[in-house]
C-alpha cells in the first residue's frame, strides 16, 4: 500500500502522535511519501531528523503513483489546502485533527491511532463532497488551481465603498448585490464563512449551493439555495479597477473587466469519516448545538 502525507504547520505537543503513526506504517510495510515543505517542517523537530521517506511536490505525482490514502495533519484549512494535489485522483482523505474546530478533519488525534487498522481496512464510510468550479472571461488558469471545497468569494478591494454583483442563473439574471461581496458555498462550506454572513446550513448529502451577501447595503438581500446543476455568471463593477476572490484559501486579485462563471465541478472530494462521527453529532460538537449555560 502506498500513502499520502500532508501538513502545513506542526507543534511540539503532537509529536507522539505522528511517532505512533510513523512506527505503524513502518511495521506494517506500508509505503509512504510526505509533501516536500511538510516534510522540512518536520525535519526541523529533533525526533524526526532521520526520516527517509521519498517527498512529492506536484499533484501529479499523486495522480500517476496509484495512492492509497491521503493524511492529512491539522484543520480543515489543511484539507482545503490538500485537495490542490488530490484534485481529481480520488484519492480518499483521512483528516487527523491537531488543530481546533475540524468539521472536515473528523479524526482526533486523541483516538486516531487507536482507530488505525480499521482506518487502513477502510472500515469507514467514505463521504463524497461536491467543489464548486470557476471559469473566467481574461484570466488563464493554467497556473490557478479553479476549484473550490468550501466557497468562492468575492470581495470589493482598496476601497470602502460597496460593490455592484450581477448574478444570473442559468442565463435569467436574478438580481443586483450592492453589498462588500457574495458568497458562493457548497454544502461543505456552508459553515465557514457563509453561515458568519447569516447563510444556512446545509448538509453534505444535499445538490445545492448557496449565494450569500456580504454586508448588503438592502434589507430584502437574503441567501438564496439553489439546485448544483445551475450555472452561475457574475458580473462585477466597483469604483476601482479590481476585485478580491478567494477560493478556498487562496486569493487572488481580478479586473473588474474579468466576468465570472461558476458551476459544479465534474469531480468529487472524498472523506474519510467514521461512522459515529456523523454530520449532525459534528453540528452538535462544534457549534455547540442545545449547550445552555443554565444547564
Amino acid at each position: 500500500m502506498r500513502i499520502a502525507v500532508y501538513g502545513q504547520k506542526f507543534y511540539e505537543k503532537n509529536i507522539p502522535y505522528l511517532n505512533q503513526f510513523i512506527g505503524y506504517v513502518y511495521s506494517h510495510s506500508i509505503e509512504v511519501h510526505i509533501e516536500k515543505s511538510f516534510f522540512h517542517v518536520l525535519s526541523s523537530f529533533e525526533e524526526f531528523k532521520n526520516l527517509n521517506f521519498p517527498v512529492f511536490s506536484h499533484y501529479k505525482e499523486l495522480k500517476t503513483k496509484n495512492f492509497s490514502l491521503m493524511f492529512t495533519f491539522g484543520g480543515d484549512g489543511t484539507i482545503l489546502s490538500a485537495i490542490t494535489f488530490i484534485r481529481d485522483s480520488g484519492i480518499p482523505i483521512v483528516g487527523v485533527n491537531t488543530g481546533n474546530l475540524g468539521f472536515l478533519a473528523t479524526f482526533n488525534k486523541d483516538v486516531f491511532i487507536k482507530k488505525i487498522d480499521q482506518i487502513f481496512n477502510k472500515k469507514f464510510h467514505i463521504i463524497p463532497r461536491s467543489l464548486l468550479s470557476l471559469k473566467t472571461s481574461i484570466m488563464d488558469h493554467k497556473k490557478f488551481f479553479n476549484f473550490a471545497l468550501n466557497e468562492i468569494v468575492i470581495l470589493r478591494k482598496e476601497m470602502v465603498s460597496m460593490i455592484t454583483i450581477d448574478a444570473y442563473i442559468n442565463n435569467e439574471f436574478l438580481t443586483s448585490y450592492w453589498a462588500d461581496g457574495l458568497i458562493i458555498s457548497t454544502p461543505t462550506g456552508s459553515t465557514g464563512y457563509s453561515l458568519s454572513c447569516g447563510g444556512p446550513i446545509i448538509s453534505p448529502e444535499n445538490k445545492n449551493f448557496v449565494l450569500t451577501p456580504v454586508s448588503p447595503h438592502n434589507l430584502f438581500s437574503r441567501p438564496l439555495i439553489i439546485s448544483d446543476h445551475q450555472k452561475i455568471y457574475l458580473k462585477v463593477h466597483s469604483r476601482v479597477k479590481s476585485y478580491s476572490l478567494s477560493m478556498d484559501t487562496r486569493l487572488i486579485s481580478l479586473n473588474q473587466e474579468n466576468e465570472l462563471y461558476i458551476q459544479k465541478a465534474p469531480f468529487y472530494i472524498y472523506i474519510l469519516q467514521e461512522e459515529k462521527n456523523t454530520y449532525y453529532k459534528t453540528l452538535r460538537e462544534k457549534l455547540l448545538w442545545g449547550m445552555d449555560q443554565r444547564n
